[in-house]
């Protein structure tokens, strides 16, 4: 995931524990990583989970009207 000026941290973290099931307490840790270093992994997964991760966060994101940015690249 990628940091932006306008998705909330709550938002982040929400998408963090629905999309890749990550624990209350993990999800944020992660958000506050992103916050702070601009962008953050939330996972390693076959390429076609991954690509399929991505396309939820954006879905989420565009439905409550954020810009969040969910990217995959080869590990």
């Amino acid at each position: 995931m990628h940091n932006d000026d306008y998705t909330t941290m709550e938002f982040v973290v929400e998408a963090l524990m629905a999309v890749f099931h990550k624990s209350p307490p993990e999800a944020n840790r992660i958000m506050l990583h992103i916050h702070l270093k601009g962008a953050g992994m939330c996972g390693v997964f076959p390429y076609e989970i991954a690509e399929t991760k991505v396309v939820k966060v954006h879905e989420m994101a565009r439905g409550q009207g954020y810009p969040l940015r969910c990217s995959l690249e080869p590990s």
